[in-house]
């Protein structure tokens, strides 16, 4: 499978808006049509489409915070009919190195409710860990990059 990270462009927006996680999933991630929306008012972020073997699977968005100059994974979602194949693995493994080569990013970042039951079972199993912060009543997990991991 190979998994690859696309701009969003004039070809492709209206693919990525028509994606969709399940209902049961729909409290945990905006929609992408709310995230690209705040990508054009945000110059800090970067809104990406996830392809595998040519198709749109998935969407994520990525951003420095300007305040503290972390980077974080501000999205992730697989549309509904792509789930439970490795896409979210595989693109995050893309986007971390990019960002560690390209940007020489030491760490990312990303927040997510206690329960979201999903991402409590992914993000760890991935080697991000809990940091003990929290943001909007979100816990905060840190995937260190810096070692390669």
């Amino acid at each position: 499978m190979a998994v690859e990270l696309h701009k969003l462009t004039h070809e492709n927006f209206d693919e990525c808006i028509n994606l969709s996680v399940t209902e049961d999933q729909t409290g945990f991630v905006k929609s992408n049509l709310f995230s690209l929306a705040r990508a054009q008012i945000d110059n800090d972020v970067t809104p990406l489409a996830i392809y595998a073997d040519g198709s749109m699977v998935g969407f994520l968005m990525y951003g420095v915070d300007d305040e503290d100059g972390r980077y974080w994974l501000l999205r992730l979602m697989i549309d509904q009919y792509h789930q439970g194949r490795g896409y979210a693995t595989q693109a995050l493994k893309v986007l971390t190195e990019r960002l560690r080569t390209q940007f020489s990013c030491p760490a990312l970042y990303l927040s997510f409710s206690d329960d979201n039951e999903r991402a409590r079972k992914l993000f760890p199993g991935l080697g991000w860990t809990r940091t003990g912060e929290r943001v909007n009543d979100e816990a905060v997990y840190v995937l260190d990059l810096a070692s390669g991991n």
